[in-house]
């Protein structure tokens, strides 16, 4: 994947779907089916295509084509996140689409439910919407999930490992993009790297833990268990682990934390303990969520694409709802392109270290 220095926003005023299709490389034709849906399209072409309406920052007019004949379409989010970063930038990217679309939005909101619970609000919730997006970490409830295919309700999981043949999902691969910005800190010489781990009940913390041993192994470098700490993607989850990890009578030249705010927290901790980054430590992070920029230095991570993962869910649902034949539904993977987003919170580790 291409690393990127800093992010660029252009305006979205006079945008067109012509100059969507010339940097993307495709017809206008080509770009109509993709933001619709319809018709076949591979699946490097609609990355392509994809990365173009980010790049340019256009917002398709769904409307008027693919929702033409779904005035009323109700998609909900459901979250309960413990990343707040996360959560905005997943809130601003659904409410970007649904308020240049015929979508109405519901937000609602499960406060820490047991599996009961979840399947007695999922069961209330099915009967008032036509289609549900689940972010993490409630992309990955069995519990919830049985009761909206039960329903018959379309479901797609953002961020999420495909873990059922009933829904579908829209996520970067984990994997390559926590290897890559391992792969980064090692590139700028660092041996020694912790890893702050994610919570434990999602398969992406998994794969991103996976891609950072990957990183190790291909460059010879053997895994150090007391350089791994839990956390559970909160920012006091990143304060304790950063904590115990500079505590170590030889502590980490660099960390991988598993999202920004455990980064930021890690950045935190290092400054109060008179460090300086990346000096004397070396922090990166995950999702390029509006943590990476409010933190000073700002963070080298790994962007994931929430707009355009956002469009994508959508897209999926208005196709599973106009289906309306649960037989005929049918079930996508969507791996989104990442980017390594190189801002100023690495460098080369010290000589004494």
């Amino acid at each position: 994947m291409e690393k990127t220095k800093k992010s660029v926003r252009r305006k979205t005023r006079g945008v067109t779907i012509a100059e969507v299709a010339t940097l993307a490389g495709v017809s206008p034709m080509t770009i109509s089916r993709v933001i619709n849906g319809q018709g076949k399209v591979r699946e490097s072409t609609r990355e392509r295509v994809m990365r173009a309406v980010r790049e340019l920052n256009y917002t398709p007019n769904l409307a008027a084509s693919s929702l033409a004949a779904a005035q009323h379409t109700r998609i909900a989010l459901v979250y309960t996140n413990p990343s707040g970063a996360y959560l905005r930038e997943l809130l601003l990217g659904l409410l970007r689409v649904a308020s240049g679309t015929a979508i109405q939005l519901v937000i609602d909101y499960w406060d820490e439910l047991d599996a009961d619970a979840e399947r007695k609000s999922a069961r209330a919730l099915a009967k008032r919407v036509d289609g549900v997006i689940l972010p993490p970490p409630l992309c990955e409830s069995k519990a919830a999930v049985t009761e909206f295919v039960r329903a018959g309700v379309p479901v797609v999981a953002i961020a999420s490992g495909r873990f059922s043949d009933d829904i579908s999902c829209v996520r970067v691969d984990e994997f390559r993009a926590a290897k890559e910005i391992t792969g980064h800190l090692i590139e700028h010489g660092h041996t020694r790297i912790a890893c702050i781990k994610g919570g434990t009940y999602l398969s992406a913390t998994a794969r991103r833990f996976e891609g950072f041993k990957a990183a190790l192994d291909e460059a010879g470098i053997p895994l150090d268990t007391s350089l791994v700490q839990q956390g559970d993607y909160t920012y006091r989850s990143g304060l304790a682990a950063t904590e115990t990890l500079l505590a170590l009578r030889k502590p980490p030249t660099a960390i991988f934390a598993s999202n920004d705010d455990m980064a930021a927290a890690a950045i935190s901790v290092a400054h109060r303990r008179g460090l300086d980054v990346p000096r004397d430590l070396s922090v990166v992070g995950f999702d390029d969520s509006s943590a990476a920029t409010t933190v000073w230095p700002e963070l080298t991570t790994i962007n994931q694409p929430i707009e355009a993962m956002t469009n994508t869910a959508i897209e999926v649902l208005v196709r599973g709802i106009r289906r309306n034949d649960a037989s005929t539904r049918v079930l996508a993977d969507h791996v989104i392109a990442h980017r390594l987003i190189v801002r100023d919170s690495v460098a080369r580790p010290p000589r004494s270290k």
